[in-house]
């Protein structure tokens, strides 16, 4: 499973690191397309597609995404409509996880259909936007879910529930603790002061996300990325559950060692329309 899990790691990599740095945002945007469109197919499965519907859920994630690309909407700033996603995220968010795995299967499948859509495609949308503006700017907002994840993962191995009574949400996923979720938000602090600091020592030409908001008050930059690393949890306890209501522990086994596109992005789900609310609201 390890040597799996290097192997799908590398090709990825070796994939979407070139597009990344490229001078152009095209192939970027271009690649991330098409694992969007698996992202959109997986959702398909697990809310009881078939596979016929749950290509054409992909294919219609495809068109959405050409779409907007056509229509110029990489380059707008779009603040209201990142305002309402980032909004609805939150709210719904809550109300998920509230309802827990057993309030999942209470909405109406075209609502879940539609929704997962929506949150797939503008997640794209989002990150397509945030690599127009510069390869920093995206790549700030991706090593911030990033080291959430992996500060949260050993914070949560070293310390298990040793300061919290309680998992932090046992019914959906019972390996996640509160020590977890604080170890997380230490770690995106820590990021987000370096980045900002070699940010000014470097001079670099595009602001990063932590800079923009460190520009407009510290005070800001604190809470936007405690916000934004409590966010990337939600992410992934709302995949979580949708995946318990649905019977499985991967979303796909599009990716050997990892599970599915879904598996791998679900904390980007949120954070990234939510970064580019922030950045909206931020801006003067």
């Amino acid at each position: 499973m390890l040597r799996q899990r290097i192997i799908t790691a590398l090709i990825l990599l070796a994939i979407l690191l070139p597009a990344l740095f490229y001078p152009s945002p095209r192939p970027f945007c271009a690649i991330t397309l098409v694992l969007t469109a698996a992202g959109a197919w997986e959702w398909g499965r697990l809310n009881g597609c078939g596979s016929v519907a749950a290509l054409l859920l992909g294919l219609v994630c495809v068109l959405l995404c050409v779409g907007a690309w056509a229509l110029g909407l990489l380059s707008m700033t779009l603040p209201w409509l990142w305002r309402c996603v980032g909004l609805a995220w939150v709210l719904l968010g809550a109300w998920l996880l509230r309802a827990g795995v057993a309030g999942w299967p209470r909405v109406p499948r075209p609502v879940r259909l539609v929704g997962g859509l929506a949150a797939v495609w503008l997640a794209w949308l989002a990150m397509a936007q945030a690599r127009v503006i510069g390869i920093n700017f995206l790549l700030s907002i991706l090593l911030l879910v990033w080291v959430a994840d992996v500060f949260a993962y050993f914070a949560g191995r070293a310390f298990g529930t040793r300061f919290t009574r309680g998992k932090l949400a046992p019914a959906i996923s019972p390996g996640k603790s509160w020590e977890g979720v604080w170890g997380g938000m230490a770690g995106v602090i820590l990021l987000a002061v370096l980045w900002v600091w070699a940010d000014a020592a470097w001079q670099t030409p595009v602001a990063s996300f932590f800079s923009r908001l460190a520009d407009r008050g510290w005070w800001l930059l604190l809470l936007a990325v405690l916000f934004m690393a409590a966010m990337s949890v939600v992410g992934d306890l709302v995949e979580s559950l949708i995946k318990r209501s649905a019977g499985v522990k991967d979303s796909s086994g599009l990716l050997p060692g990892h599970g599915g596109v879904l598996d791998r992005v679900d904390a980007l789900l949120p954070t990234l329309p939510l970064a580019m609310m922030l950045i909206s609201w931020s801006s003067p």
